[in-house]
């Protein structure tokens, strides 16, 4: 039987008493009073631990996150069947941590080992979920209200939970869609940032995100390539013709032979504001869509590394034909926040309201 309703596949995570498990029961009620059928994957560690399948019973540590990544994909692969089995319209799986939160508890050679023996590779694996969000451990920006009381396997010190933290954030760096819940605000404003995210992954229609862009001496690649918490992706951007007053474009993103694909539609809410949605699309919907292509715009091609640096997302384009320079995005929740720039960028000047350097204006045939 033809799929006939619309899945959605996001991953919840974060380190240490971050407040995943109030968020899922949130998360639950907010989906399900909005319509949606939601669909939970509690956490395989967890899951595996309470029935007895833990590293320490395991001969070897890598033995034993063969068989969580393995458990992992197979329960994903059961909930995805249930999912397209569902009468409801649109189906929401909800992810209590993904595939790439077993890779901080093994070395590089060894996850390469799983992947190999799975027949994947890291970008694939990594992007085949439509979101992830972060929540950052209370240990960093809310220590008061850090503590091991609610969860006897969380045995972490505040110093341990932090680098916890980073690793998992790290190994999650390159996703289309990560987006970081740190703790700013408190629990409920928590709450309410991530329910505001997530309805924004889902294609409801939300405010423009607050970017900001600067103008950087280009970097050292090697410095990146190399760093542990940056990965990258090549991005073609095309602009397509105008749809009932709506700006359009799609973007496909990836490497090594494995790509994923958008369409991303701007236009202007009653109230004036800026409003924007965006949808994952087949193969086949992005080819069909590229005939659609407004002959006035070229395409855009970009190398982005995608850098997580102290809970803070980091976006560094390189254009083929700029050679001293590169453009750093910067994503932020409050568009009053205040920016940290981390010292290996030299910024030339900031860009954020320079039309000369929108993208749009840089597809535009001269």
């Amino acid at each position: 039987m033809k799929q006939t309703n619309q899945i959605h596949t996001i991953v919840i995570t974060g380190g240490p008493c971050a407040g995943k498990t109030t968020a899922m029961s949130w998360l639950q009620n907010a989906l399900t009073d909005s319509g949606y059928a939601v669909m939970f994957i509690p956490e395989t560690c967890t899951d595996l631990n309470n029935s007895g399948v833990t590293a320490r019973a395991s001969r070897t540590n890598f033995e034993f996150q063969r068989v969580q990544v393995r458990y992992q994909l197979l329960r994903e692969q059961i909930y995805r069947q249930a999912a397209e089995a569902s009468a409801s319209k649109e189906v929401v799986i909800v992810c209590d941590r993904g595939s790439m939160d077993d890779k901080p508890y093994m070395s590089e050679a060894e996850f390469a080992a799983i992947l190999k023996e799975l027949g994947q590779n890291e970008v694939a694996f990594r992007d085949k979920y439509d979101a992830v969000f972060h929540m950052v451990t209370a240990a960093k920006g809310a220590e008061a209200f850090y503590t091991t009381d609610n969860n006897t396997a969380r045995v972490e010190t505040l110093e341990e939970a932090i680098e916890l933290d980073a690793k998992t954030l790290a190994a999650w760096a390159g996703h289309p869609h990560l987006r970081i819940i740190d703790n700013s605000t408190d629990f409920n404003g928590k709450l309410v940032r991530l329910l505001r995210e997530v309805m924004t992954a889902l294609g409801k229609p939300a405010p423009f995100e607050h970017a900001r862009r600067f103008l950087v001496e280009q970097p050292d690649r090697l410095w990146l390539e190399t760093n542990p918490a940056c990965r990258r992706v090549e991005i073609i951007q095309t602009y397509l013709t105008d749809v009932q007053g709506e700006k359009r474009r799609i973007c496909m993103r990836g490497n090594d032979g494995s790509y994923i694909y958008y369409l991303t539609t701007h236009c202007t809410g009653t109230d004036g504001s800026r409003i924007e949605t965006e949808k994952r699309l087949s193969l086949d919907d992005y080819q069909r869509l590229l005939m659609e292509a407004d002959p006035a715009c070229r395409p855009i091609r970009k190398t982005r590394y995608c850098l997580v640096d102290d809970a803070q997302a980091y976006a560094v384009d390189f254009y083929p034909n700029w050679t001293d320079k590169a453009m750093l995005q910067v994503e932020l929740n409050d568009p009053n926040a205040a920016v940290h720039i981390p010292d290996v960028f030299r910024v030339r000047r900031e860009v954020t309201d320079d039309p000369e350097y929108q993208n749009y204006a840089m597809a535009k045939v001269r």
